[in-house]
């Protein structure tokens, strides 16, 4: 029988920023400006990491984080309303340039202490359920914003990311703006798109007309034996000089087709879950004599205890799954060899998601991440789960007005680039080393670049250093006579 998304939908109300879901959930939404990709050294990622960390230590028990970044294929919009021939010519040549676009968007949800957990089984997907009287408490949610803008004091003050609020109007739809639960129910932000689609799971996921596979990794005998803040990228590094990107960076920006990747961290009563697990020893202790499978289970328990309370670390459960899609089946055997590949840069293996699926799916709502099932997370500590975390978007084009024009080294796509002003504020200068190459660039630069040009219209003085016939004859430019240095 056919339902509509009004009768299931699991939100009840958004007010002054907070999503109240009809099973009492609480949450909080940000969106997320993180660090460029290849621009942080292997200090910088682990002092990302431990912000992180910090952040987590701050959020209240039976709170859940999912981050959801968002890698849709685009192409690049040219300005043809300049009035200089050579920018529009470069408008022109960089027209329809595909890149991928990536968004980033955290939501902290705050579930009931009496809540009972989601399975697959059971999930608002197949039942409703009442407000519980917690959520309905001022001090409650009081208390729950308080945190959580701690969680996002502590993440900004690193340095690394920007954290902006979510209003009502980012959640739903209006007239030619999509929300984020049209835009998540649709896989498609586009302002032109008017015709919507169902959504089907009976011949795996059919969303909006679109072809979607989801893989997962809820299994920790799936993931690598060993994890960091950073991997080497080895298509940039040298056999002396390795080039460190995010240990998740190959399931973000490195992977070039449309996709969501989703991660879920929960943070549970830490005392609670080391009892749960100190049950689960004992029991493994009685078995361990029939099978030696119980035997490791038990010493692998064992350790996780002792490094529980010996170290202090903070017990999670987590969860991280990748949702792929296209608008044309045949390309589905492709897509699942980019993640597969994708995965093994990782030294991981993901799980093709059939039957539980449209569950996973379903809690992916903002608002409605407290519905996951919490048969498909595994237990982790903070330090491992965050190194899971994306931690980089993609090349941004700078505000201001004086810049240079250069290509994304990915997919080549045009960004504004301020090599001059901004690096300065920053006590950053721009010096080359080889005197060919001064003067390759600096001609560049200064002649034939934006930069140049709106420098010398606006009457700076230039000046430039160097030897060499190229240069020599460069320094004419439109009457103009430049001081060589």
């Amino acid at each position: 029988m056919e339902k509509t998304i009004e009768q299931l939908l699991p939100l009840l109300d958004v007010r002054q920023g907070i999503i109240i879901s009809k099973q009492g959930d609480a949450t909080l939404g940000f969106r997320v400006e993180l660090p460029e990709l290849f621009t942080l050294s292997d200090p910088e990622y682990e002092a990302f990491h431990q912000a992180w960390l910090k952040a987590f230590r701050v959020l209240p028990k039976h709170t859940v984080l999912c981050k959801q970044d968002w890698f849709i294929h685009s192409g690049h919009t040219p300005d043809f309303a300049k009035e200089s021939f050579l920018d529009r010519s470069s408008e022109r040549f960089f027209n329809e340039r595909p890149f991928l676009d990536h968004c980033c968007y955290l939501y902290l949800t705050k579930k009931p202490a009496d809540r009972k957990n989601a399975t697959s089984l059971f999930s608002s997907l197949t039942r409703p359920s009442l407000l519980p009287k917690e959520t309905l408490g001022a001090q409650a949610l009081q208390d729950f914003r308080d945190a959580c803008g701690q969680f996002q004091r502590i993440l900004q003050d690193s340095g690394f990311v920007r954290m902006f609020p979510l209003g009502d109007n980012d959640i739903y739809s209006e007239t030619h703006k999509v929300g984020l639960l049209e835009q998540y129910c649709t896989l498609s932000k586009s302002k032109g798109e008017y015709l919507y689609g169902d959504v089907a799971f009976d011949e795996g996921l059919l969303i909006n007309g679109k072809y979607a596979q989801l893989y997962t990794l809820g299994d920790a005998a799936n993931l690598p034996s060993l994890c960091g803040p950073r991997i080497t990228y080895d298509r940039y590094s040298t056999d002396r000089t390795p080039f460190s990107v995010g240990f998740a960076s190959p399931l973000g920006q490195l992977l070039s087709c449309n996709h969501l990747y989703s991660q879920y961290l929960f943070f549970e009563d830490s005392a609670k879950t080391l009892q749960r697990m100190e049950s689960k020893r004992l029991r493994l202790q009685s078995l361990s004599a029939y099978s030696r499978e119980n035997l490791i289970a038990r010493d692998a328990t064992n350790d996780f205890l002792n490094e529980a309370i010996s170290k202090q670390r903070l017990p999670v459960k987590a969860h991280f799954n990748i949702l792929v899609w296209t608008d044309r089946k045949e390309e589905l055997n492709d897509l699942k060899n980019k993640v597969s590949s994708a995965l093994a840069q990782m030294d991981a293996v993901a799980k093709q998601e059939t039957v539980g699926a449209p569950q996973i799916w379903w809690a992916g709502l903002p608002g409605n991440a407290a519905e996951f099932p919490m048969n498909d997370t595994f237990d982790s500590f903070a330090e491992q789960a965050c190194c899971f975390l994306n931690l980089e978007t993609g090349y941004r084009s700078s505000t201001s007005p004086m810049g240079i024009r250069l290509g994304d080294r990915l997919t080549g796509r045009p960004v504004h680039v301020d090599i001059s002003d901004e690096p300065m504020k920053m006590g950053i200068w721009y010096q080359p080393q080889q005197v060919h190459t001064r003067s390759f660039r600096q001609r560049q630069i200064l002649f034939y670049q934006s930069h140049g040009s709106q420098l010398l219209r606006a009457g700076y003085p230039c000046g430039t250093g160097g030897c060499g016939a190229q240069l020599q004859r460069a320094l004419r430019y439109g009457g103009r006579v430049l001081l060589h240095l």
